[in-house]
C-alpha cells in the first residue's frame, strides 16, 4: 500500500508534470504529451488524492479548469464560468455515471448526446443580438480577448438574425480546423519552410491565436455551438430546444446530436459514432453526454471545475506521443520504395502499434521528423498509423536526419523514379526482387485475388524468402501452383516439430488446388496488372469470357469494355508485352488453372446472373455487418444486380454502414434510397419489394 510519504512526492511530481503539459498545451499550442497520456496523468493524481484527502491543495490541477490567460491577449472575465468536462473511459464507468444522475435526481432524464469536437474552446458574448466579445477558455473565470480574430471566421453570426434574443447571452463552442484544411496548411507550411502542426486543435489554437488578425482570416478555421453561459430567463426547458433557438438566430450548430431516453439509447450512439468517427469533418476524441432538461441540469449543479449533469465519454486515443526509433524502407508488390518509422510501441486505438507510415523521401522531409525525435502518431480505424509530426520543444541534440538509400534494401538494385515526374523512388527488379514477389504472392491470397486460406504475409514470406543463401520455393509467382510437399519442406514454417509436412502445407496445397478453378476475375486480378483491380476484371471477364479472348484483343477492344477504358487496356495490353509475365500465365496452365468461365460463348456474349435484383445498380458503402467490402461486392452480383463505386442518379439502392461519407451524403442528397446491412440482406433475397 502506498504511504503518505510516497502518494506525496508522486503527487508533487504528477502536477509538475501537468502544470508543463497544461502551459505548453494553452499558451504555446503544444502537445508535448499526448492527450492519453494527460488523462492517465489526472486520473493517478485523483486516485492519490482521494486515498490522502490532505494532498489536495487548492491550487491542484484537479480542481483547475485549462490553463492560465497568456500576456498576448487582453484578459476577459467571463459573465459565467467556463467549466470543464470530468470523463469515463468505457461504458461501465457511463452507466455508473448515469446511476449517480438518476440517484441525485431522483428520475432518469432525457440524455442529449453530442461529439466532442478535439478543438479550441471559446465564449461568445452577444449584445442585444451583437456580437461584442469573444475569449477562450483560459482557467474557467478569465480568459483571453480574442474577438478581432473570432470576427473573421466564417459562419460566426456579428449580428444575431431572427428574434426573441435576450439582452445578453453567452454562447459556447468549439473552434476547430475542418480535416482536410489541417492537412492543407501543413503541405503549404511545409512548402514554405516553416514549422507544421502537430494536429488539427493545434491548428485551430495556432491560428486563432495570432497577433495579426488578418493572418487569421486566412485560415479556414470553423465553429459549432455546443452549450450556453450566462443568459437569463432561458424561455425553454431542454438543452436541445436551446439549439433549435441557437440556429434560429443564425449561429452554427451541429447536426450530429441525438436525445435519447436512457443509458442504453446514449450507449448505441457512443458505439455508431465510434465506428463512424473517421467520416466527421472535424477531429473528435469523444461523445458529450448531458442531461437534456436544464431545469434537471439546475437541479445537479456542478463541482469545482465540472458540470454533474454532463459527462466526456472518451474514445480509446487516435494520437499519441512516441519515440522514433529508426525510419527504414521497405518495398512493395509494384516496386515502390517506402520510408516508415519504427517507434517504441503505444497503445493508439485500441492496439499496439509499433511502425506507422511516412509515404516517401518527400514526406519525410515535409513533416519535418528527425531519427530520435518524439513524434505524433495517429491511428484512424483500422488504418495504418501515420506520422503527423515531432515535438520540436522536446529535442536535445542527439536526433539525426533520414537519409533515402540509394539501393533497395532486398536486392540491391537501384532505386529510380518509375517516370519523370515521380516522387517515388522504385527497384527496378520487378521480376525477382524478394520483396515484390513476397507482395505478389500475398495479393494473390487475398480477399480481393483468389482469397486462398492460408496464404497470408507469413506464408507468402516462407514461400520467397531467402534463408540462409538457399534458394526458396518461388522465385516468381510462376512456380506457385507447381509448389510440391517437398519444395515446402525446406522451409520451418511448413514443417512440424517431427520435420514432415505441418498443418500449415497441407492446408496451403489443398486450397491452392481448390484456386485453380475460381472465377476467371479472380484470376485476372491475381496477375497483379497495374491498374486492373477486381471491377474492370469483372468486366473483361464478363465480355470475353476467357484469358486467352482478353490475350488476343486489341487495345482499342479493351477500352471499349464498359468499366475498362484506354489507361486500363493500354497496361493489360503491356503487361503480355513482358516475357516473364507470360510464362507466369503459361505456367499456371501448365499446372491445371483454368482460364475460362464455363459456358460463356465467347468475346461479346456477356453473362448474366438473374436474381432478385436484375437490372438494379447498387452501391455497398461503409462498414456493413456481416459483409466485408468483397463479400457485399460478390453478393450484390449474386442477386444479379451490379455494385457500382460511385453514387450517380443511375443508382438504384445504397447500402451505407458506419463510415460511409461522402458516398452516402450523396446518396441524400439525390434522393436514393439508403439501407442499413439489415435492409441489404433483404433487398438481395427479396428484391426491390422486400425493402
Amino acid at each position: 500500500m502506498t504511504t503518505f510519504d510516497a502518494a506525496l512526492a508522486e503527487s508533487q511530481a504528477l502536477t509538475e508534470r501537468i502544470e508543463q503539459a497544461r502551459l505548453a498545451y494553452y499558451e504555446r499550442n503544444e502537445s508535448v504529451i499526448s492527450d492519453a497520456d494527460y488523462d492517465a496523468l489526472m486520473r493517478r493524481l485523483e486516485e492519490l488524492e482521494a486515498t490522502f484527502p490532505q494532498l489536495q491543495g487548492q491550487d491542484s490541477p484537479t480542481l483547475s479548469v485549462g490553463g492560465r490567460v497568456a500576456s498576448t491577449f487582453d484578459p476577459v472575465t467571463h459573465a459565467e464560468r467556463m467549466m470543464s468536462l470530468d470523463n469515463v473511459f468505457d461504458e461501465e464507468q457511463f452507466a455508473a455515471w448515469y446511476d449517480r444522475v438518476v440517484k441525485d435526481a431522483a428520475t432518469s432524464p432525457r440524455l442529449l448526446c453530442e461529439l466532442k469536437i478535439d478543438g479550441l474552446a471559446i465564449s461568445l458574448t452577444y449584445v442585444n443580438g451583437t456580437l461584442t466579445q469573444a475569449a477562450t477558455r483560459g482557467d474557467g473565470v478569465v480568459g483571453e480577448d480574442v474577438t478581432a480574430n473570432v470576427k473573421t471566421i466564417a459562419g460566426i453570426p456579428h449580428r444575431l438574425s431572427g428574434a426573441g434574443w435576450p439582452a445578453l447571452v453567452e454562447v459556447r463552442g468549439e473552434i476547430f480546423f475542418p480535416i482536410e484544411a489541417f492537412h492543407q496548411i501543413n503541405e503549404q507550411l511545409a512548402e514554405a519552410d516553416e514549422k507544421v502542426f502537430a494536429n488539427p486543435r493545434n491548428a485551430a489554437s495556432g491560428s486563432l491565436r495570432q497577433k495579426d488578425a488578418t493572418k487569421t482570416a486566412g485560415r479556414p478555421l470553423r465553429m459549432l455551438v455546443h452549450g450556453i453561459g450566462a443568459w437569463a430567463d432561458v424561455p425553454v426547458a431542454t438543452q436541445s430546444d436551446v439549439y433549435g433557438l441557437l440556429a434560429g438566430w443564425g449561429l452554427p450548430v451541429s447536426t450530429h446530436f441525438r436525445v435519447v431516453d436512457a443509458a442504453e439509447g446514449a450507449i448505441a450512439f457512443i458505439r455508431q459514432m465510434g465506428a463512424a468517427r473517421d467520416s466527421v469533418e472535424h477531429e473528435i476524441d469523444g461523445i458529450v453526454v448531458k442531461v437534456d432538461d436544464l431545469a434537471v441540469q439546475r437541479e445537479l449543479g456542478s463541482t469545482s471545475r465540472a458540470p454533474r449533469w454532463a459527462i466526456a465519454y472518451k474514445y480509446p486515443p487516435e494520437q499519441v506521443n512516441t519515440k522514433l526509433v529508426d525510419i527504414r524502407v521497405s518495398v512493395g508488390r509494384t516496386g515502390r520504395a517506402t520510408p516508415y518509422a519504427v517507434v517504441e510501441p503505444v497503445k493508439v486505438a485500441g492496439s499496439t502499434v509499433e511502425f506507422a507510415t511516412l509515404h516517401n523521401q518527400d514526406v519525410v522531409r515535409a513533416k519535418g521528423v528527425l531519427i530520435g525525435d518524439t513524434i505524433v502518431i495517429r491511428k484512424a480505424g483500422d488504418v495504418i498509423p501515420e506520422v503527423l509530426g515531432p515535438v520540436l520543444e522536446l529535442r536535445d541534440g542527439t536526433e539525426r536526419a533520414f537519409v533515402m538509400p540509394t539501393g533497395c534494401p532486398e536486392c540491391g538494385a537501384t532505386l529510380a523514379p518509375a517516370s519523370e515526374g515521380d516522387i517515388d523512388l522504385r527497384c527496378p527488379n520487378a521480376r525477382s526482387c524478394p520483396a515484390q514477389v513476397r507482395g505478389r504472392v500475398e495479393h494473390i491470397g487475398s480477399r480481393g485475388g483468389l482469397d486462398i486460406e492460408g496464404l497470408g504475409e507469413v506464408a507468402a514470406g516462407a514461400l520467397t524468402n531467402h534463408v540462409d543463401g538457399e534458394t526458396p520455393p518461388l522465385e516468381t509467382e510462376a512456380g506457385l501452383f507447381g509448389v510440391t510437399i517437398d519444395d515446402l519442406l525446406g522451409n520451418a514454417y511448413f514443417r512440424n516439430a517431427d520435420g514432415g509436412a505441418s498443418k500449415n502445407a497441407l492446408e496451403l496445397l489443398a486450397n491452392l488446388e481448390l484456386a485453380k478453378t475460381k472465377p476467371l476475375w479472380r484470376l485476372v486480378v491475381s496477375l497483379n496488372i497495374r491498374h486492373v483491380g477486381p471491377v474492370a476484371a469483372r468486366a473483361l471477364a464478363d465480355y470475353f469470357g476467357s484469358l486467352e479472348a482478353i490475350r488476343a484483343a486489341s487495345t482499342d477492344e479493351l477500352a471499349a469494355v464498359d468499366g475498362v477504358g484506354a489507361i486500363i487496356a493500354e497496361s493489360l495490353s503491356g503487361w503480355f508485352d513482358i516475357d516473364w509475365h507470360r510464362d507466369i500465365v503459361d505456367a499456371w496452365t501448365r499446372d491445371g488453372v483454368q482460364w475460362s468461365t464455363p459456358g460463356h460463348a465467347g468475346p461479346g456474349a456477356r453473362t448474366q446472373v438473374e436474381g432478385p435484383c436484375s437490372g438494379l445498380i447498387i452501391v455497398a458503402t461503409g462498414s456493413l455487418e456481416g459483409y466485408t467490402r468483397e463479400g457485399a461486392e460478390e453478393a450484390i452480383i449474386a442477386a444479379g444486380a451490379k455494385p457500382s463505386s460511385s453514387v450517380s442518379k443511375k443508382t438504384d439502392f445504397v447500402a451505407a454502414g458506419p463510415g460511409a461519407g461522402s458516398k452516402l451524403a450523396k446518396a441524400e442528397e439525390l434522393g436514393i434510397p439508403v439501407l442499413d446491412a439489415a435492409g441489404f440482406t433483404r433487398l438481395l433475397a427479396g428484391g426491390p419489394s422486400a425493402v
